[in-house]
């Protein structure tokens, strides 16, 4: 692989480290969102929302960790 294309994957790989970095950001709100529902409605729907809600960010999150993985292994 040449530089051009090196340099390119290292630029892609600082994006994805940035979102990632802001789905973080995302996921603790909102799982402080969902610890914060009161007891008597955590069988609710909107505790079960902002659940799935945290458990598709955190797959994202870790989705994204291991494109950076793969492209490191590039550069």
């Amino acid at each position: 692989m040449n530089k051009k294309r090196r340099k390119w994957l290292a630029d892609l790989m600082a994006k994805c480290e940035d979102i990632k970095g802001e789905l973080e950001d995302v996921l603790a709100e909102e799982e402080e969102y969902r610890d914060n529902i009161p007891e008597n409605m955590q069988g609710g729907e909107r505790y079960q929302q902002a659940d799935d809600a945290c458990t598709a960010i955190s797959d994202a999150v870790d989705n994204l960790q291991d494109a950076i993985d793969n492209i490191e292994e590039l550069t």
